[in-house]
């Protein structure tokens, strides 16, 4: 049997997860936001993280709770594990419905993060855009929305997001066309949700916009953490002083199939 575990219960399940050095992990513990799942309440030997789409996994996979927990997912999940028994597991469990592809942690050390250099990146803005602030008007706003649901989409609300959220967009007449926003966040920083719209592209606002979030999180003594999800990802956050430290492997799994 499976429990879900909820507030402060969280903490006893940090030790099994130290391993993983993902801050949406942090996310859940620290009791911001996502769902987390053990075997007991107590002394728990496997536990599962959830937040969006993200799922993470540890402890002992070889249990029937274990298996219980490799079911619990949301209709479509990326799936992170440690070892290799819990990622033979995944694949023994999801055959015929996964995919494996390959993600990039980078170190996450502030200094990595130059001040004066991303302020120059920030122009010059090309002609006929505005950046700005996040806020309720622009968080309303239908192509905000269009652009990435996953802007505000760990949050519980709109008005969750303005509170405990940030962001900064990119505007032409008045829509949004690139945006970079805290997907979650944890207590000490925030993980970073970045989109453009096709038509956009190639004009350097994601690394804009980009900079701004990264500029006001270390004012607020934030870090603004980075997790690529491709090559252009990882092109991305190197242009903006990031280290990559090492490619990973992340199971798409479709529960739909």
């Amino acid at each position: 049997m499976i429990f879900e575990i909820g507030g402060q219960e969280r903490k006893k399940l940090m030790p099994m997860f130290a391993h993983l050095n993902s801050t949406i992990i942090l996310s859940c513990l620290q009791g911001h936001m996502g769902k987390a799942w053990a075997d007991n309440l107590e002394e728990p030997t496997v536990a599962q993280i959830t937040v969006g789409i993200f799922v993470f996994y540890a402890g002992n996979p070889h249990t029937k709770e274990a298996e219980e927990l490799l079911n619990n997912l949301p209709d479509y999940t990326l799936a992170i594990v440690g070892t290799e028994e819990w990622k033979y597991r995944i694949e023994e469990v999801h055959k015929g419905s996964f995919e494996k592809f390959q993600r990039y942690e980078f170190f996450k050390n502030p200094e990595h993060l130059d001040r004066n250099y991303l302020k120059s990146l920030l122009s010059p803005l090309p002609a006929n855009y505005e950046l700005i602030r996040i806020d309720e008007t622009i968080a309303k706003k239908p192509s905000f929305h269009e652009l990435s649901e996953d802007f505000i989409s760990q949050f519980n609300s709109l008005d969750d997001f303005i509170d405990r959220g940030i962001g900064f967009a990119m505007l032409k007449e008045g829509k949004v066309v690139c945006g970079a926003t805290s997907y979650s966040i944890y207590d000490d920083g925030i993980e970073i949700e970045i989109a453009t719209h096709p038509q956009h592209r190639r004009k350097g606002l994601a690394t804009i916009t980009a900079s701004a979030l990264i500029l006001d999180c270390r004012d607020r003594g934030l870090y603004p953490s980075w997790d690529g999800a491709n090559s252009e990802s990882v092109k991305l956050a190197q242009k903006l002083g990031y280290i990559l430290k090492d490619s990973y492997d992340t199971y798409f799994i479709d529960n739909n199939k």
